[in-house]
């Protein structure tokens, strides 16, 4: 079955639990036998399931694109589903990934800031 749905764990989709509500979130298990997967629900129009895990009918589900993280703001986002779901290492990653850029938005600011001083309108920029 995954190789036919191409999903597996870790997975982000969104789709419909077997009583119809629309769920979003990552997929926690596979269970080939029965053609279904765990989700831990991120966000649904049930509030009650968000934060728990449900068992989905794969035809329920859809397979979310891969997203690249671009900025701060979204990082902070996932650090704090990071910590929701206690993952420990995903933390870290997303930590490090937030002090780089943070790091490279500093050094670029003090680039532009030297530059300024050096042509005389680094007084106009502040």
């Amino acid at each position: 079955m995954t190789e036919k749905y191409e999903l597996v764990t870790g997975d982000w989709i969104n789709g419909s639990s077997n009583y119809g509500e629309l769920v979003y979130g990552y997929i926690q298990a596979i269970n080939e036998v029965h053609s279904k997967f765990r989700v831990y629900v991120v966000k649904s129009d049930n509030e009650k399931i968000i934060g728990k895990s449900i068992w989905i009918e794969s035809r329920g589900v859809k397979k979310l694109p891969v997203l690249t993280t671009v900025n701060e703001q979204q990082l902070l986002a996932l650090i704090d589903l990071a910590l929701l779901t206690k993952d420990e290492q995903w933390f870290l990653e997303l930590s490090s990934e937030l002090a780089s850029i943070r790091q490279k938005s500093k050094d670029r600011k003090s680039k532009i800031e030297t530059i300024s001083n050096e042509n005389g309108i680094g007084n106009s920029l502040k």
